[in-house]
């Protein structure tokens, strides 16, 4: 039922793949960037950056899951 909600919305399995490269591209981001400004500690640019990458495999999933929908689809087409 999620998965229909999504496709309805026009969210498409291409963009939740590219949501999960662009958010690996953000933890590199995130984890320099944090380092750079010297506001915080080794320990906390690394939080910072294993926070943001816990993003990546959740939209990987609803791509996969996202996917395997609109396949169905086009199985019920033929």
């Amino acid at each position: 039922m999620i998965m229909k909600t999504l496709h309805d919305a026009g969210i498409r399995s291409e963009y939740a793949y590219a949501a999960g490269m662009g958010s690996i591209a953000l933890t590199f981001a995130s984890w320099g960037l944090s380092r750079l400004r010297g506001d915080h500690s080794k320990a906390q640019s690394d939080r910072w950056g294993i926070f943001v990458g816990h993003w990546s495999p959740t939209f990987m999933t609803v791509g996969l899951a996202l996917s395997q929908y609109e396949q169905s689809l086009e199985n019920k087409k033929k």
